[in-house]
């Protein structure tokens, strides 16, 4: 019992210097290719994401920009970023 005491509060201790601030959702990104790529980078662990491609799409005619990890990136009628399934 005392090993599990121990460990919770180890637990819930480094858990106190996780700023909330630090964490940025994709629709709060600003609405610039430059801003998406600053964010999808940082997620990324530091490592760079870029456009690979962009396109138009003919329903909507929203532009979709193709990113280097995986995903494709338009913005929503708010010019909110948002994932492209």
């Amino acid at each position: 019992m005392l090993f599990s005491f121990t460990y919770s509060k180890a637990f819930f201790m480094s858990q106190a210097f996780v700023k909330e601030s630090d964490e940025q959702w994709l629709h709060d990104v600003a609405p610039t290719l430059n801003a998406l790529i600053v964010y999808l980078t940082r997620e990324n662990n530091g490592i760079r994401v870029y456009e690979q491609k962009t396109t138009i799409d003919k329903k909507d005619g929203r532009t979709i920009h193709a990113m280097s990890n995986g995903l494709s990136y338009a913005k929503d009628k708010e010019g909110k970023w948002e994932i492209i399934w």
